[in-house]
């Protein structure tokens, strides 16, 4: 339970800090950040590849963003999950 009480603590700690500390912050994606530098160092490069898909707007991209990422939350929690109840199970059964 000590424990438990701590990892939470921590975890809460890990999203609140950056949020009191870093003001004005502007969160850009890494492809906008590798496209601008790709200018700096060759202004005349043409991309080489079309993307297959394009969201119709920035809102459907942070759609598509925030569902991968629930997706990938739900699993990881649904692992912790198992994992949990394993040993749970293992603690019972002694």
């Amino acid at each position: 339970m000590k424990r438990s009480l701590f990892l939470l603590v921590f975890a809460v700690l890990l999203v609140v800090a950056p949020l009191l500390f870093i003001h004005h912050s502007d969160f850009g994606g890494t492809d906008d950040q590798a496209e601008k530098t790709i200018q700096v160092i060759a202004p005349h490069y043409q991309p080489w590849m079309e993307t297959i898909f394009e969201p119709p707007g920035g809102e459907v991209e942070t759609l598509l963003f925030s569902v991968q990422a629930a997706v990938g939350a739900g699993i990881i929690g649904y692992i912790i999950g198992v994992y949990k109840g394993r040993e749970n199970r293992r603690e019972e059964s002694k």
